[in-house]
């Protein structure tokens, strides 16, 4: 989705105010504004409370509505979402450079810098008053629920139904590691609402609903604690026979999955983003500790071993960034395609994992110590690999755009 007018955050006096510019407008200067924008907020607003955050095990609800309203002030709050519904109107490059930034840090913290999920665009203008409008001011958080118990990756296989009753919808089933960084106002649930058939067979009919936490039968509570991104919360909700109102479809009743594919694609690519900047980090953390540790009366980054550790690490990030680079301009194009997005989900996360891996061997014992950043980075890198689609999801996607077209 390519956006006529993009915000720009320019800093004067040490405030942000918006500047509206187009899309072929866009320079480098404007973009490292952008980057020195974020880097600014997390060294002061993020940072100082990474290590408490992974010892508790949790974001104090005061410090992450601390992060809400510093977020807004900074103008980096929704940032996401055009101009038009209240959003900051960054376009896909400007938003790379953002969650780059954020990926060097957990998400239980970043997450709080709320980037409500595009899908909500997809709300028509009553829903966008009760959904839309207040989760861009920041008034309301959402859920994406779509993964369950027994279908993850299979969505097809989702046990998740709604039945028509009358003018209402009756939703039964449950989901699982459905993340955000605290209780939700609402969650966009998908379930299965009839069957079609297609020239390969029966094919569940998925629909996106709205559904607001209260709700008689809708059950919400926090899930099971994940080792990586310490902090950021999994939840599982069930449905016993909750009643909707047809108005609380998203979209069109069967059309779910489409939906969710947009956001899907794009996701994919925020997830390759973030592992670069997470990266980058780790990159940086070891050259550092190559050149200052010594063994054998010398630094021990003047040994190959490390040093070519080094080197291959610097080679898989650059690479990475390239196709992050060029999926974000094909997104822009809107010419992106569902592999472009699963090549790099796949490469990025894949990448960040081997630097974590180095990063650990060239610190030693050292990488292990809970008073090192190192094990934190290292544990937070390996989830890259499961969410918004494993890395097996991810090769099939691109090795079935490669044999589709021949048949096979």
């Amino acid at each position: 989705m390519r956006q006529e007018q993009n915000i720009i955050l320019i800093r004067n006096k040490h405030k942000l105010f918006m500047k509206e510019t187009k899309l072929d407008q866009i320079t480098s200067q404007e973009s490292s504004l952008i980057l020195n924008t974020a880097r600014k907020f997390l060294e002061e607003e993020i940072y100082p409370y990474e290590e408490k955050v992974d010892k508790i095990g949790e974001v104090p609800i005061e410090l992450g509505k601390q992060i809400e309203e510093k977020a807004k002030e900074a103008g980096l709050f929704a940032a996401n979402l055009p101009v038009a519904v209240g959003g900051g109107g960054l376009d896909y490059k400007s938003m790379s450079i953002l969650e780059r930034e954020y990926g060097k840090t957990t998400h239980a913290l970043h997450s709080w810098i709320a980037r409500p999920t595009e899908i909500l665009l997809a709300c028509n203008d009553e829903q966008k008053e009760e959904y839309l409008y207040p989760c861009v001011k920041g008034d309301k958080r959402e859920l994406f629920a779509l993964t369950e118990p027994e279908a993850g990756s299979d969505v097809m296989g989702m046990k998740s139904n709604a039945v028509k009753k009358g003018d209402d919808w009756i939703l039964n089933g449950s989901k699982h590691f459905i993340s955000g960084p605290c209780l939700p106002d609402f969650a966009i649930v998908f379930a299965a609402t009839g069957e079609d058939k297609t020239n390969r067979g029966t094919r569940k009919r998925i629909t996106a609903f709205l559904v607001n936490r209260g709700l008689k039968g809708f059950d919400i509570r926090e899930g099971t604690k994940c080792v990586s991104y310490r902090g950021y919360k999994t939840f599982a909700l069930n449905f016993d026979d909750v009643k909707l109102s047809s108005k609380m479809i998203l979209g069109e009743e069967g059309k779910g999955l489409e939906l969710s594919g947009k956001w899907l694609g794009m996701g994919r690519i925020w997830v390759g983003a973030s592992c670069c900047g997470k990266a980058e980090r780790m990159i940086q953390l070891s050259s550092e500790w190559a050149a200052q540790r010594k063994q054998f009366g010398q630094p021990i980054g003047k040994f190959q071993a490390v040093s070519f550790k080094l080197a291959d690490m610097a080679l898989g990030l650059r690479a990475a960034d390239l196709l992050v680079k060029d999926a974000v301009e094909k997104a822009e194009r809107s010419i992106m395609k569902d592999e472009d997005a699963a090549m790099v989900k796949l490469f990025c996360s894949e990448m960040v994992n081997k630097v974590a891996d180095e990063t650990v061997q060239i610190y030693g014992g050292m990488g292990l110590m809970e008073e090192m950043p190192i094990q934190r980075l290292w544990r937070d890198s390996r989830l890259e690999r499961i969410w918004d689609g494993t890395s097996e999801i991810q090769r099939h996607i691109i090795s079935r755009s490669i044999l589709r077209p021949l048949g096979a």
